[in-house]
Parts: C-alpha cells; sequence; structure tokens
C-alpha cells in the first residue's frame, strides 16, 4: 500500500500502522532537526565570526517567547540574513559544518549534507536588497539585530516589516500569532510604507480573517 492523495482519514492511519510508523516520534523528530540545523549554522557562523541575523519562522518563535512560550509555532525553515560581502566565508563556515551549498530559483540555499532536501535546509537572504522587484522595501542591515538565546535575531519592527513584505499566509499567520500575544498593536502602523501599513492595518482590524 502506498500513499496518494485520494486517501481518507482511514486510510492513512492504516498506511501509518501498515510501516510500523512512530507518528508522534516523527513530529517531535521533525522540530528537533530544525532546531539542531538553526545550532550548527549559528554556532559556525558566529566562531567564523561572520555577521548574520535570524529571519524568518525562527525570528517569530523567538520573539513570541520572550512573550508567551506557549504561543510558539514551529517551523520547519531556517532562514538567514547575511551581508553579500560576507558570502564567501559564511560558505567556508558553513561547510565545515557540514552543509553544502546550492542554489533553488536564484535564492543559495545550504543542504544538510550532501542528500539534504532543499525543504530541509538553510536559506540565505541577502542583507539591504529586495527580496522580489514588487516589494516595497528591502531586507535589513544584519545590524538590525539583538541577541536571543545566544544566537542573532533580527529586530522586532524590521521582522514585522519583513513579514509584511512577503504577505504570504505562513506570514499572515506570523502577525496573527504576535498580534494575539500583543507584540503588535496599531502604534507600529506608522513606522512602515503606506502600502504595508494598510497591510497592517486590515489582519488588526480583522485578526481572526
Amino acid at each position: 500500500m502506498s500513499y496518494n492523495a485520494g486517501m481518507d482519514s482511514q486510510e492513512l492511519v492504516d498506511l501509518v500502522r501498515e510501516q510500523g510508523i512512530d507518528i508522534f516520534e516523527r513530529m517531535f523528530r521533525a522540530v528537533e532537526l530544525v532546531q539542531q540545523r538553526l545550532n550548527r549554522a549559528c554556532d559556525a557562523l558566529r566562531q567564523a565570526q561572520v555577521p548574520y541575523a535570524v529571519v524568518g519562522g525562527n525570528a517569530v518563535a523567538a520573539w513570541v517567547a520572550t512573550i508567551d512560550e506557549g504561543a510558539v509555532r514551529n517551523t520547519r525553515d531556517v532562514d538567514l540574513l547575511l551581508e553579500e560581502k560576507d558570502l564567501p566565508r559564511a560558505t567556508q563556515a558553513l561547510q565545515a559544518a557540514g552543509f553544502v551549498r546550492d542554489e533553488v530559483m536564484g535564492t543559495v540555499v545550504f543542504l544538510d549534507g550532501p542528500d539534504g532536501k532543499p525543504s530541509q535546509g538553510l536559506r540565505i537572504l541577502i542583507a539591504q536588497r529586495k527580496v522580489r522587484p514588487e516589494y516595497a522595501s528591502p531586507t535589513p542591515s544584519v545590524e538590525q539585530s539583538v541577541e536571543i538565546r545566544h544566537k542573532q535575531i533580527v529586530e522586532f519592527e524590521a521582522l514585522v516589516e519583513m513579514k509584511l513584505n512577503s504577505y504570504r499566509d505562513k506570514d499572515k499567520t506570523h502577525l496573527r500569532d504576535m498580534i494575539q500575544i500583543g507584540l503588535i498593536d496599531a502604534s507600529l502602523t506608522s513606522r512602515f510604507p503606506a502600502e504595508l501599513a494598510q497591510r497592517l492595518q486590515a489582519i488588526l482590524d480583522d485578526p481572526d480573517g
């Protein structure tokens, strides 16, 4: 029996039982692997004295944990912000830590070993550059970061701006998480370009939408 998209709930349960899969062990292991990947990358960059900042879902998790660790949402992504000039040194440091440099759709990624998948690697964003031409503003500087739990995490306001720029479903979810625990309120809207301010206000007006 093999998985297909037309399976119902019971068929999926039967498949898991047939293959002897401990679904909870697999779930917890996935979270642990993301944490290990993040730790290895940050440790390697710190030891090589390469400035960096954690962005994306792990940055959201770090900021959320400062208020309510029970509201932290797991993520499979490890996104790091680097200055372009530091990319050669970062590559050397990350490769020494077991990562393999690759490129996916124009984005530098570091796979977790030679058999690693892009979805389970490190995604590199270049500082002070628009991720997409249509974005309202560029990524922040690596210097716009603070130390949280021995890692450099992008500053809160810069993180919110990045999420408003991307504005995918998961970005909206992250913004709602931060609104619900009181990290974001209407006072932030005046700090962003008009387009991004409108996006934030729309979520504030309808946080459950």
